[in-house]
């Protein structure tokens, strides 16, 4: 028993011995490797190092966290990006017919495996809530949109609520939203911007290719710099300012970035400027925006302050109205910008003072006489030059010389008779050149299907016909329309390219009403005397909520107008009563 035992001592001693030394061995390996890792880290964290520049990758969320990392930003400061969450989609109503072909295939073939793999694949009824951690609800996050979430980089939407956007998460988004190629709707509300954050973000946003809709709602600003976002630079189409306390201080500013004498905002489609605090001062201004602003479509003023004066100057806006001495003064600058001569398609030199009280076909003969006698003396050059050249073969090869010189008397020939037939049209070309641009485009035209049905043509000489060119609309300065004089005023068409206004819950009277009434009565008289399919007018004008009562005529009235041009009413079918009475 004793050798037993010592035996199995001595293998636990041999086993602890191996174990230390294998220890030993792994320690080593660890503090090598330790002492390289350290390394690293201390010279990651070395202070006096500059951090290599980040590249954007086009991922929102690791651009994101990256640069908030960048600007020591703790992991639980940054906001976190999550997808938006979405209103869960009702269940799409069972087939009928679906429904009976598998019972029908259930039939033929009973299979009890089927049955149970149907009832496991129902899906289970959709929760209209979500639960999160304590607190978690009021943590600032980022939410976004995606075309596709599988693919990051495909953010489309951004939204942030209820948290204080600054000066260093702006300078964020200004290096992050840029390289977003289909970002495309920016949404905040109650983020409590400043006026220097306001500013930054005027200063990027044009960076950003497709984004086209603003909304910044709930957002108070005592600066009120909003008209910034709509500057000569903005590419915005849509932009929302609800409920952002803006006063006539702010409307004021906005009318001016509508448009004034020598400038226009060109891309703002739509405005909203509902929930403020907008009284008639701020709807003249605005309504002043509109007078050279040919672009916005729909513009909502509701919930505010405006009253009568409000109303009848955007109404008198939206009908006609006189030129200020500014805008007459601009306007007599681009009509002479407009009837400045053009250089004509010819490009015929100006006519002497001799020719300039003779008709045309007289300038046109001695133009041509000039011409014939440079083509003698040109061709007396060459018949000289030919006759020496004869001289000196005359020796070698008299008869050949003499045919020749026939042959080239008899091409000289046919070439002054051809230039002689061919006069007539060359000074009728001359002549009416000296005619009006009118003639002239008219001649250029004439000789460009002249050409045209040649039957060769090389490739440089192709070009794309007038018909196949697509027609370009361009718009046309409110101040080159046609105008009219009354009372030593100039009037012109008010604005017609507004289709939508909303002037619900304000302060109008019947007084306001009327305004309104004469401008879309005007609207309509002017369309059906010039139809354009570009300037229809007012389409949709909301105005419940007003100090008007319901009975008024001139609401009635003009409610009665604006339900004939509502594009959405549907009249009810006129023989809809008749066809029921019969069936009764």
């Amino acid at each position: 028993m004793s050798s037993a035992s010592t035996s199995r001592a001595m293998l636990k001693t041999l086993s602890v011995v191996k174990k230390v030394k294998m220890g030993k061995r792994v320690e080593k390996i660890l503090k090598d490797k330790g002492g390289s890792t350290s390394a690293q880290d201390n010279g990651d964290d070395d202070p006096n190092k500059t951090p290599e520049p980040y590249i954007c990758t086009g991922i929102f969320e690791a651009d994101f966290t990256e640069f908030c990392r960048r600007n020591l930003l703790k992991d639980n400061e940054i906001p976190a990006v999550v997808i938006r969450p979405k209103p869960p989609c009702a269940q799409a109503p069972p087939d009928n017919k679906s429904k009976d072909s598998k019972d029908s295939n259930a039939s033929k073939d009973p299979t009890p495996d089927e049955g149970v793999d149907a009832a496991n694949q129902e899906e289970a009824p959709p929760k209209t809530y979500v639960t999160k951690d304590k607190y978690a609800y009021f943590r600032p996050v980022v939410q976004v949109e995606m075309e596709n979430e599988d693919k990051p980089t495909t953010v489309t939407e951004i939204y942030i609520r209820g948290w204080k956007v600054d000066s260093l998460m702006v300078g964020i988004f200004k290096q992050c939203w840029p390289i977003i190629e289909k970002l495309s709707v920016v949404n905040l509300w109650n983020v409590n911007l400043s006026e220097d954050v306001v500013k930054e973000f005027a200063s990027f946003l044009p960076q950003c290719q497709n984004l086209k809709t603003l909304v910044i709602d709930g957002t108070w600003c005592p600066e009120e710099p909003w008209s910034l976002l709509i500057g000569e630079d903005s590419l915005l189409t849509s932009l929302s300012l609800r409920n952002n306390g803006i006063t006539d201080k702010g409307a004021v500013m906005i009318g001016k970035a509508l448009s004034t004498v020598k400038s226009s905002n060109k891309n703002l489609v739509s405005l909203n400027l509902s929930g403020n605090k907008i009284t008639d001062v701020g709807a003249v201004a605005i309504a002043n925006g509109l007078r050279m602003n040919r672009v916005l479509l729909s513009l909502s003023l509701a919930n505010n302050n405006v009253s009568d004066e409000g109303a009848k100057k955007l109404g008198e806006v939206l009908s006609r109205f006189p030129l200020t001495h500014e805008e007459v003064v601009e306007r007599r600058k681009l009509l002479s910008e407009k009837g400045s001569p053009d250089q004509g398609l010819l490009k015929s030199p100006p006519p002497s003072r001799r020719d300039r009280d003779r008709p045309g076909s007289v300038r046109s003969s001695s133009h041509m006489d000039k011409t014939d006698k440079k083509r003698d003396k040109s061709s007396k050059k060459k018949d000289t030059k030919r006759s020496d050249k004869d001289k000196d073969d005359a020796r070698s090869n008299r008869s050949s010389a003499d045919a020749k010189k026939d042959k080239d008397d008899t091409t000289k020939g046919k070439k002054e008779d051809k230039w002689k037939k061919g006069g007539g049209s060359r000074t009728s070309l001359v002549g009416a050149v000296s005619q009006p641009t009118a003639n002239a485009s008219f001649v250029a035209d004439t000789m460009s299907t002249k050409t045209s049905k040649g039957k060769k043509t090389s490739s440089k000489d192709k070009r794309v016909p007038e018909s196949d060119s697509p027609e370009i609309l361009e718009a046309i300065n409110p101040l080159l329309e046609q105008v009219e004089s009354m009372d030593n005023q100039l009037w012109i068409p008010g604005n017609r390219c507004l289709i939508n206004l909303n002037l619900s819950r304000n302060k109008i009277t019947d007084t306001g009403m009327k305004g309104l009434l004469l401008a879309v009565q005007y609207q309509i008289t002017l369309l059906n005397l010039a139809p354009s399919p570009a300037m229809k007018g007012i389409l949709r004008m909301s105005l419940t909520g007003n100090d008007v009562k319901k009975t008024d005529e001139t609401y009635v009235k003009l409610q009665e107008v604006l339900l004939a041009r509502d594009p959405y009413y549907k009249p009810p079918e006129k023989g809809g009563g008749d066809n029921q009475s019969l069936a009764g």
